[in-house]
């Protein structure tokens, strides 16, 4: 693969500044400083549930959404960690380590930069829907289960990964419920829910953290575990850079988590990005988004940082409350630095089931049932990416689910091809404006010992194979042409290529010409580069049909039958 033009690389907070007002300023500044108060227990909560400490996920928010909005494509991105990566960051720490995470995350965002390189910024978003929906919905059921011990206060020790173990678990242990911790969970719960219906601009996360935090401290009685009875003493410094050792067997073992991790933040990005320009009605330049989102997973994980990507809710906050440039996200992450600097020693309070409580509501934004709802709706195919996608999520991981849903939908997908591909026989007459738009018609006698096979689709491998089939079922009595009418195959691919010369040659042996009719410049140009037209000769391959058939009647004249 080559780069197909110069690097696309324009960061959008250039451009921005470059026209840039006190107007614009106080419009970030407001949304910078909300969308930081926002990020804040997003980010402890994630840096938790990833098996991290809360200033990790502070660390990553901070210097990840920095690089986002400095480097990225998109004006109003929110970048830090989300989500979609508690999963996949769990998983690798407890296989690999803090060490293995580093390096997976800074592969990964060498994947992305190269994503971004080769100008393949819209191609990610070809990714088939059912299956960004199923490894959501799948990831959101896991970060359900893996809250259900702090929310009621289980006290569990070396919990299983896997969700069946893990449930098993949880079932037998039912009984050691805390109930002064479940009502500290469920009083931060309905505080998270009922914000909304009193003001969509009130932060219910952090209002629930700053109340209930506040009851558990104050109030005589209530003893619940916190952030600094399981972390200690939180530090307030920023980490100093490290390195780690990189080689080929190290690189092997990763690989595929990278990958992982690179794909999942390239979709959650750029689907960020999509539902922010649809809102803004800005255009974001995807190539410059990817290796935005790639510097920034190059960089953090020299400061101990998790994955990084853009952050959906937390960009809509950032909309909503009036930022229009990266501008915004800057100060976000200068409002986080904040916060990291002097605040620190607040966030020891915090009760552990009033963060779980945080990523109860975050799995059930994520689940997008509707979404699934409405999915049931569609074809068979579709389902059936979806809950393959699903339960490979929450059974066994997110690499196996994303790579076996793909491969289940590009399967799919040629079967459908395949059916919709359609394959006629003429002999005698035929309409050339049959098939088209056309309103005028003109019919053209075809002289027998002359067969007319019409493919009408792309010629790839699975479509060859039926029309090779076709073929062999289909011939009578010798003839002495062959037209193959391809004026709607828009390209054809090594396979149908393949089957085409063993036609051609099979043919030939046995005294019978072979014209093709209605190639266009693409498939014309990939059968000259692998030699077809030597093979038949240049004057066979014609681009309109009614050339063809004269050719054809002059091979077999009526006379001769």
């Amino acid at each position: 693969m080559t780069l197909s033009g110069s690097i696309d690389f324009r960061p959008k907070l250039i451009s921005a500044l470059s026209h840039y007002s006190m107007e614009k300023f106080k419009n970030d500044l407001v949304a910078g400083i909300v969308v930081g108060i926002v990020a804040l227990p997003l980010a402890i909560a994630f840096g938790i549930a990833s098996g991290v400490s809360p200033t990790i996920g502070l660390i990553t928010a901070i210097i990840g959404g920095f690089i986002v909005s400095v480097a990225g494509g998109c004006s109003v991105q929110i970048g830090g960690p989300t989500g979609a990566f508690i999963v996949i960051v769990y998983n690798i720490i407890a296989t690999f380590g803090l060490e293995g995470l580093a390096i997976a995350t800074f592969m990964a965002g060498l994947i992305l930069m190269a994503l971004g390189l080769f100008h393949l910024g819209t191609v990610i978003k070809f990714i088939p829907y059912p299956i960004v929906v199923g490894f959501t919905a799948g990831i959101a059921v896991t970060i359900f289960s893996t809250q259900m011990n702090d929310f009621f206060g289980l006290g569990l020790k070396n919990v299983p990964s896997e969700f069946i173990p893990k449930w098993g678990m949880y079932i037998s242990n039912f009984g050691n419920v805390d109930w002064m911790t479940l009502c500290v969970g469920l009083a931060a719960l309905l505080i998270i829910i009922l914000t909304p219906k009193i003001s969509r601009r009130l932060p219910g996360a952090l209002l629930a953290i700053i109340i209930v935090t506040a009851v558990v401290s104050l109030v005589p009685g209530i003893n619940v575990e916190t952030i600094g009875d399981r972390f200690g003493s939180l530090p307030t410094d920023i980490p100093q850079p490290h390195g780690f050792e990189l080689n080929m067997a190290t690189i092997n073992r990763l690989l595929p988590s990278a990958f992982t991790i690179a794909i999942l933040g390239a979709i959650e990005s750029l689907l960020s990005a999509t539902v922010a320009d649809g809102v803004t009605g800005s255009r974001t330049n995807s190539n410059t988004e990817l290796m935005g989102q790639g510097l920034a997973n190059i960089v953090v994980p020299f400061f101990g940082g998790i994955p990084v990507t853009g952050a959906i809710a937390r960009t809509m906050t950032n909309i909503t409350n009036g930022g229009r440039t990266p501008v915004a996200g800057v100060i976000h992450a200068v409002v986080l630095l904040l916060i990291f600097l002097f605040l620190m020693p607040l966030i020891n309070l915090v009760p552990m089931a009033c963060l779980a409580a945080v990523l109860i509501v975050v799995s059930y934004n994520m689940s997008g049932w509707r979404t699934i709802r409405a999915i049931f709706h569609n074809p068979k195919s579709d389902i059936s990416v979806l809950a393959v996608t699903f339960f490979l999520t929450v059974i066994f991981d997110l690499t196996i689910a994303i790579e076996m849903g793909l491969l289940l939908a590009i399967i799919l997908f040629l079967r459908r091809v395949m059916e919709n591909t359609q394959i006629k026989v003429y002999s005698e007459q035929l309409d050339i404006a049959e098939g088209s738009e056309t309103t005028i018609h003109e019919v053209l006698n075809v002289n027998p010992g002359v067969e007319v096979y019409e493919i009408d689709g792309p010629f790839f491998f699975g479509v060859a194979t039926k029309f090779d089939e076709l073929m062999r079922t289909t011939m009578g009595a010798k003839p002495k042409v062959r037209i193959i009418r391809m004026r709607k195959v828009p390209f054809i691919d090594s396979t149908g290529i393949h089957n085409l010369e063993v036609l051609i040659k099979s043919s030939q042996q046995e005294g019978i010409q072979v014209v093709l009719s209605g190639v266009n410049d693409n498939v014309r140009s990939a059968l000259e580069h692998a030699g077809v037209n030597h093979l038949i000769g240049d004057d066979h391959i014609c681009d309109h049909i009614t050339k063809a058939v004269k050719m054809a009647n002059l091979i077999a004249p009526k006379s001769e039958n």
